[in-house]
C-alpha cells in the first residue's frame, strides 16, 4: 500500500496515538462562511499555514473557513496541487520518515481504528506526498503538528469531502 502522506506526524504525537486507545469526540463543526478577498476561483481550496486555516472559495467574495493543523516548523510546504483521490475511513501505512522516527508504529493501521491518524476521511493530493485528512486527536487541530499534511476535525473533513471532487485545485501558502 502506498503511504498517504510522506510527512505526517512527529515522534511525540505518533507515540501518543499508539499508546492511546480512546477515540476523542470531535467538537462540532468549526466551519464558517467568511468574507474572502483572494484571487482564486470558486471551488479552490486554499490553505494558509501561518493562519492555520483552510478556505474553500465559494465565490462572490466568500469562502468557507475551517481551522486546521499544519506542518511543524521545517515540515511545512507551499505550492499548488490538486485532489487526486478521496477516501472514507482510509487505512494508514506510515511513510518511511515517520517509521524511522517512531519505529514502534505499526506498519499498517486499518481505517476506522481509533489509533488511525487519518481519521474519518482523506483527500490525497497530487504526487502522493500529502493529504488533507481528519484526525482522532482533535486537540491537535489548530497547531503546527504534522509532517506536512493538513489536519482537520473529523466533522470538518467530512463536510469538505462532500463539497469537493477529484481534480479540485489546492493552493498552500505561508
Amino acid at each position: 500500500m502506498r503511504p498517504l502522506c510522506r510527512r505526517l506526524y512527529g515522534a511525540a504525537l505518533a507515540a501518543a496515538l499508539i499508546a492511546s486507545s480512546l477515540v476523542l469526540a470531535s467538537p462540532s463543526r468549526a466551519e464558517e462562511v467568511v468574507a474572502y478577498a483572494g484571487k482564486e476561483r470558486a471551488g479552490t481550496v486554499v490553505v494558509r499555514t501561518g493562519e492555520r486555516r483552510l478556505y474553500l472559495v465559494i465565490g462572490k467574495g466568500q469562502a468557507i473557513r475551517y481551522t486546521v493543523g499544519v506542518g511543524k516548523p521545517g515540515k511545512q510546504w507551499s505550492g499548488r496541487s490538486r485532489i487526486v483521490r478521496k477516501m472514507l475511513k482510509p487505512a494508514f501505512a506510515p511513510p518511511r520518515e515517520v517509521k524511522r522516527d517512531i519505529p514502534s508504529l505499526p506498519d499498517y493501521i486499518a481505517g476506522g481504528r481509533p489509533n488511525n491518524p487519518l481519521g474519518a476521511a482523506a483527500l490525497l493530493l497530487a504526487h502522493g506526498q500529502y493529504a488533507i485528512h481528519g484526525t482522532n486527536r482533535p486537540g491537535s487541530v489548530g497547531g503546527f503538528v504534522s509532517y506536512g499534511c493538513i489536519r482537520m476535525y473529523n466533522s470538518d473533513v467530512l463536510s469538505l469531502y462532500r463539497r469537493v471532487g477529484v481534480g479540485t485545485p489546492v493552493v498552500v501558502t505561508n
